[in-house]
């Protein structure tokens, strides 16, 4: 078909008049539709017009902030979540205290931090797949996650399911929907918005109401993983909330030198995804919020970013020692005014639910809990030396056999120095090969 001149002209024309349409308007039309006013000042932006406010129920004692409005939790809500913590700082104090007799390899502490990850755990469904970092075993426990399931792993006995090839509180359970934690900072991020960009497909053939929920520390926010998730879930659109614990530190490095800007919370608006700051130290806040936000996700099919503001009162672990690069009086001062378990306590005492004498009880029954765990799994067998070179390939490659011959001859060799090492450690292992 042959086009005239005119044609042409008139389409040429169209276009022009369109783009000087579109220029000429008030709002400058970006190819995702959004509109951004123009202005004829040229204004530079330092700094956003305020900070996010940080949401809190109760005070450092555990009353009821003046104006505040308690949310509707069941009051058996609340004591399971005390109970929770308890049992978390506990088992910590224990396995801590293992690491330094040398009866484990390793161990990072939640101290501080119970109320950020029980409370929060609390609020979210069974069915949500849960990835984590490193420091939120009171999810896990709250999860159902016994306490011989978490001394197993970290005396990597025969009885764990990673086979003693993982380090310490590396833990995982598919049963309760949660996903192996990985030593790499960040790794999880974009894995959960996977999860959530699967949960959002899905949706269209299931009346399944979940969402991907994903815990770091504000630390791990400083990797590039964090900003390629928040993209990716912006973007996609997906029910993923992420709930930073925003402890203070990364490792040594303390907030003041990891970022200039307003923590956390205000990165997600940059990637269009809605946020959230709450008292990470307040339980009631932090249910409170975290049911807000899995509602929203899941409802919308939209992202959420939480941001708990709480301090890491521990260790950064086992290999660490804090008092290097942060005075003891602070971690003190921390610990005695700012604890989530007493704060919940003072609340739950005022409600004429709790004593005094009930949690000075439960943390004597639950240290014994913790420490009978402990005894069972360090005298349980070591799994088979055969498991080392296994679960790689789907077969036995010529390498792998080579090095199962060598292993082989070096246990023939020195088998009198291995049994006699475990039976100093009470403990069996098979050596077959």
């Amino acid at each position: 078909m042959l086009l005239s001149r005119s044609f042409f002209s008139r389409r040429v024309n169209n276009v022009l008049s369109t783009f000087e349409r579109r220029m000429c308007s008030s709002n400058y039309h970006d190819p995702q539709g959004y509109q951004i006013p123009y202005s004829t000042e040229s204004k530079m932006i330092k700094s956003s017009p305020e900070r996010i406010p940080c949401y809190r129920v109760i005070d450092l004692l555990g009353k009821v902030v003046p104006n505040a409005v308690v949310p509707q939790i069941e009051t058996e809500t609340l004591l399971n979540i005390q109970k929770k913590m308890i049992m978390v700082r506990s088992m910590d104090n224990v396995l801590y205290d293992a690491q330094r007799q040398g009866r484990i390899s390793f161990y990072m502490t939640s101290t501080g931090e119970e109320g950020a990850t029980v409370a929060s755990a609390a609020a979210l469904s069974f069915d949500d797949p849960v990835f984590t970092q490193y420091r939120e075993q009171g999810v896990l426990m709250w999860r159902g996650f016994t306490l011989d399931q978490f001394t197993n792993q970290c005396f990597s006995n025969a009885l764990d399911p990673g086979k003693g090839r993982q380090m310490p509180v590396h833990y995982g359970a598919p049963d309760l929907n949660f996903h192996f934690v990985s030593s790499p900072l960040s790794t999880q991020i974009p894995h959960a918005v996977g999860a959530a960009y699967a949960i959002k497909l899905e949706s269209k053939f299931t009346n399944k109401k979940i969402c991907s929920v994903v815990y770091f520390g504000e630390g791990a926010a400083s990797e590039g993983d964090f900003h390629a998730a928040l993209n990716f879930a912006g973007t996609l659109k997906v029910p993923c909330l992420f709930i930073c614990r925003n402890n203070g530190y990364a490792i040594s490095t303390p907030v003041k030198d990891q970022y200039a800007g307003d923590g956390i919370a205000i990165r997600a608006l940059g990637y269009d995804v809605a946020a959230f700051r709450v008292d990470g130290n307040d339980p009631i806040a932090v249910y409170d919020v975290i049911r807000r936000a899995r509602e929203y996700a899941v409802e919308n099919n939209l992202p959420v970013l939480v941001e708990c503001m709480s301090y890491r009162v521990g260790h950064h672990s086992t290999s660490d020692d804090s008092t290097r690069y942060r005075s003891v009086n602070d971690i003190e001062d921390f610990r005695n005014k700012n604890d989530p378990i007493k704060r919940l306590g003072g609340y739950l005492k005022d409600q004429g639910v709790w004593t005094d004498e009930e949690q000075a009880n439960l943390f004597a029954d639950s240290r014994k809990s913790v420490v009978e765990a402990t005894k069972r799994a360090e005298t349980a067998s070591q799994t088979p030396l055969r498991e080392l070179l296994r679960d790689v390939y789907d077969e036995d490659l010529p390498h792998l056999k080579q090095q199962q011959e060598d292993l082989k001859q070096h246990v023939a060799k020195y088998k009198s120095q291995y049994e006699k090492m475990l039976k100093q450690k009470m403990t069996k292992m098979d050596l077959s090969l």
